[in-house]
């Protein structure tokens, strides 16, 4: 089986999901179609058929999570070793040298990906472009909208 990367907070935020999906949002829904079956014929009861819909999604979340949680590697970047190469899950400091703007990176796994965040997929071309370099080296990196240069400024391991 192929082990995905995921950052420890990546993990962290995962089981938090599943606890609140196991203990909190599943016993709603039972008590929910509980209710909604005591009301009578299913067939035209729209509680039930929305308390059941629900009750899908919540459960093949919960095997979706339990599924990405069974083949995580899980990469604590706090005990990686600090020799300023960006590595999965490294904070990045960027210039893209060609509109002299700055950016910040997390380098994380796919399901933790969240642009608005700054956190990037490890299989983003930014990310392959930046793995392995160090602070001062120059990635040329191709990305939908063309050749971008991006001189790494800081590595930081948060």
């Amino acid at each position: 089986m192929i082990q995905v990367p995921l950052t420890a907070r990546g993990a962290q935020q995962l089981r938090a999901e599943l606890e609140q999906l196991k203990k909190v949002e599943r016993p709603r829904i039972i008590a929910a179609i509980a209710e909604a079956r005591a009301h009578g014929d299913l067939k035209e009861n729209a509680e039930y058929h929305a308390a059941r819909e629900q009750q899908g999604f919540v459960e093949g979340r919960i095997k979706e999570i339990e599924g990405k949680l069974s083949h995580a590697r899980i990469i604590d970047v706090a005990k990686l070793p600090r020799d300023g190469k960006v590595v999965f899950g490294v904070t990045v400091d960027v210039l893209d040298v060609d509109k002299d703007e700055e950016h910040t990176f997390v380098i994380v796994g796919d399901d933790e990906a969240d642009i608005r965040q700054g956190k990037i997929s490890i299989s983003s071309p930014i990310a392959r472009g930046l793995i392995g370099k160090s602070e001062g080296e120059v990635a040329v990196v191709n990305v939908p909208g063309g050749r971008r240069e991006l001189e790494v400024l800081d590595v930081r391991y948060e």
